[in-house]
């Protein structure tokens, strides 16, 4: 196999490619990606077993000699960045040995049959629609920070993708807070599909739409996710769990509620919570005829308050909640305003954007 390219047309591809590879693997094989050479163009081929990512490269790149092999994702990813901006590469491959060329500068590494790579296997799809970058990422971006990290319930480490013929829904939750975006599309003859997409292949799929235009093609089957973007696959196995019922968590309208201006808000929350418990960094928000009172304390006996003026005209109410996941809210809402709702001191908070209720918040109250 030989084939020269541009350094800038790999860069990407490489790149995203490489995203998916683990740095430790008890396969060698694993480590590597898969180049593939022939008359249409580059094909790069990355996976963990669980999640895979493929990129075409078609443009700009010469096929000299077809062939297949795979070679060290990391080595060669981070040569790659190191060549200068519009270098001319060569690539080519004897025996089990490939050797990267750029002006006087080589490299030789060590290759391993491309017969030794796995694939992502992948039954018929049960549906498959199109969905404009901008939709896809409001869905991922707004819903995604909420996943758990390493839970015991494992369905807790991933993102519901649910679709049906009124909307396609993206949900969240680590059992503290929950986020939910909803898109209006539906797909057509689709009584209800859930899929529940795990953490590193919602994070790899934020990746790949990050700065392409192109509409992403999805296709969900029994096992699997696989998106589609121009030159760029993803591929990811779905957990085999069944979701929380969602719905049920998130409350009707409370009545107390409070609108405020999202920015200044933010900026409150951060000033206030320096001196919040670092164990528990929990803020007390009081709420009273237009004034939003937020107070944080810690065990060096320190305090922070500060007064905000609000929209609202509820019932006085004190409630605590942590601080983080506030900031984490406030920082997806895509709204100029927020609005925060809460029944009493001991009851789950529903946040939304007003006139954006297509993205909507459930976060739980702490004792302070």
């Amino acid at each position: 196999m030989k084939f020269t390219t541009n350094r800038d047309n790999l860069l990407k591809p490489l790149q995203l490619v490489t995203g998916v590879v683990e740095r430790r693997q008890t396969l060698p094989v694993l480590q590597n990606i898969l180049v593939s050479a022939d008359d249409n163009g580059l094909s790069l081929r990355g996976t963990d077993m669980e999640v895979e990512m493929v990129a075409q490269a078609n443009e700009g790149v010469t096929v000299v000699r077809p062939g297949e092999t795979t070679i060290s994702a990391r080595k060669l990813s981070d040569i790659w960045r190191a060549l200068p901006d519009g270098a001319e590469v060569s690539i080519e491959v004897h025996d089990d040995r490939a050797v990267v060329r750029s002006g006087r500068s080589r490299f030789t590494l060590s290759t391993l049959p491309a017969s030794d790579f796995p694939g992502l296997d992948s039954t018929a799809a049960d549906t498959e629609f199109n969905i404009a970058r901008g939709d896809m990422q409001r869905l991922v971006r707004q819903t995604s920070f909420a996943m758990a990290q390493q839970d015991v319930r494992f369905y807790l480490n991933g993102m519901l993708l649910e679709v049906t013929d009124q909307h396609i829904r993206s949900v969240a939750t680590d059992a503290y807070r929950l986020a939910m975006c909803t898109l209006s599309q539906g797909v057509a003859g689709v009584e209800r599909i859930r899929a529940v997409v795990p953490r590193k292949g919602v994070l790899e799929l934020a990746r790949m739409v990050a700065d392409n235009d192109e509409d992403v093609h999805c296709a969900i089957g029994k096992n699997y996710l696989r998106a589609r973007q121009g030159p760029f696959s993803l591929g990811t196995r779905l957990l085999d769990a069944t979701y929380p019922d969602y719905e049920n968590v998130i409350p009707p309208m409370p009545d107390n509620r409070f609108v405020a201006d999202r920015e200044t808000l933010r900026s409150v929350f951060g000033r206030v919570g320096i001196l919040s418990n670092e164990k528990y960094p929990g803020v007390r928000l009081g709420m009273e005829a237009d004034v939003l009172t937020v107070q944080a304390n810690n065990p060096e006996q320190e305090e922070a308050e500060e007064e905000v003026a609000v929209e609202y005209g509820g019932e006085k109410v004190e409630i605590g909640f942590n601080v983080a996941y506030l900031q984490d809210i406030l920082g997806v809402l895509d709204t100029d305003s927020v609005r925060i709702a809460v029944s009493d001191s001991e009851s789950s908070a529903l946040i939304d954007g007003p006139g954006a209720e297509h993205s909507v918040y459930v976060l739980m109250p702490m004792n302070l």
